[in-house]
């Protein structure tokens, strides 16, 4: 089966990278979107059902934390798996952004097997 995926992260050379990455591990991808921001995010939600959303945390407009928050808001929204990426490795902010909802955490630089392996267990798609 292949996902659909949102990227959410403000540098457009980071969507770029993340899918590409992706893309390097084999993660089956179907169709990937992205946006600069939460609230673009939660735009694009409104019209595309996506299996998961990977975002960052420091970006203008709407951030990753009030992102969550809004999803989680959200009766149709809140199911969607969300997995953060960032430069932020803080036990503090790992356990907050985990509390709002994201289901998994991935620090910046990471490996594709990396994000491939967060995928699959987010998702829940077996082991190979």
């Amino acid at each position: 089966m292949a996902y659909r995926v949102l990227i959410v992260d403000d540098s457009p050379a980071m969507r770029s990278f993340v899918r590409r990455v992706m893309l390097l591990s084999g993660f089956e991808l179907s169709t990937c979107f992205e946006a600069s921001n939460g609230q673009e995010g939660l735009d694009l939600l409104r019209q595309e059902w996506v299996d998961a959303i990977l975002t960052d945390i420091n970006m203008p407009v709407v951030d990753g934390e009030e992102f969550l928050r809004r999803l989680a808001a959200d009766e149709v929204l809140r199911s969607i798996p969300v997995i953060v990426i960032s430069t932020d490795a803080t036990r503090n902010r790992i356990e907050r952004l985990l509390s709002l909802g994201a289901r998994g955490y991935i620090t910046k630089p990471f490996l594709p097997e990396a994000l491939r392996a967060e995928l699959e267990t987010t998702l829940g798609v077996p082991c190979e």
